[in-house]
């Protein structure tokens, strides 16, 4: 893909997780409710770590920015950042001129799929998410992780689903009209 295409598609999925993130969301002080990771996800899959890192950084940082909900955390922004470079190293496989392998279907994929929701999810949204929310706003962290835990838990069987169906669409896609210069 040329990197003109690299840097529209960049801008619209910006858009789009702005969008997600900012007015299709559910949002409370310690629970957030959102699709916002399906942009992410599409980024992670076509274009890879290093630009889906900008976008989920660039997208909090100027969501927090121009659409607030409390006031700004940089670790917050660095935590997105750190989100969407797991989903780029997990989904992302350089497009060349042979036809899908195995690394696209099946058992793998499911298991990368499943191994970068986890990662994210759990690891980053539940614990790590759940400190820095606790030490900003003074909750007990037992508290925040359980209430936390409840939608994250419930969200990654769904966003696997999700994801697996965006994948399977987006190489189909990809490969008939964007990788073709």
């Amino acid at each position: 893909m040329r990197k003109t295409k690299k840097i529209i598609l960049s801008g619209l999925l910006l858009s789009l997780l702005i969008i997600l993130s900012r007015f299709v969301s559910f949002k409370s002080q310690i629970l957030v409710i959102s699709f916002s990771f399906i942009p992410i996800i599409i980024s992670a899959i076509l274009l890879g770590p290093k630009y889906t890192l900008v976008i989920a950084a660039l997208g909090d940082f100027l969501g927090a920015t121009l659409f607030p909900f409390g006031s700004y955390f940089i670790g917050f922004t660095i935590l997105e950042a750190l989100t969407g470079l797991i989903y780029g190293l997990i989904l992302y496989k350089k497009p060349n001129n042979e036809k899908p392998n195995s690394f696209y279907t099946g058992k793998n994929l499911i298991i990368r799929l499943i191994l970068s929701s986890f990662i994210n999810l759990v690891i980053i949204g539940i614990f790590i998410t759940g400190y820095m929310i606790s030490t900003l706003y003074g909750n007990a962290y037992i508290v925040v992780i359980s209430s936390r835990a409840i939608t994250k838990i419930i969200m990654l069987p769904i966003q696997v689903i999700i994801m697996y169906l965006l994948h399977t669409r987006i190489i189909t896609y990809s490969e008939k009209y964007l990788f073709n210069d």
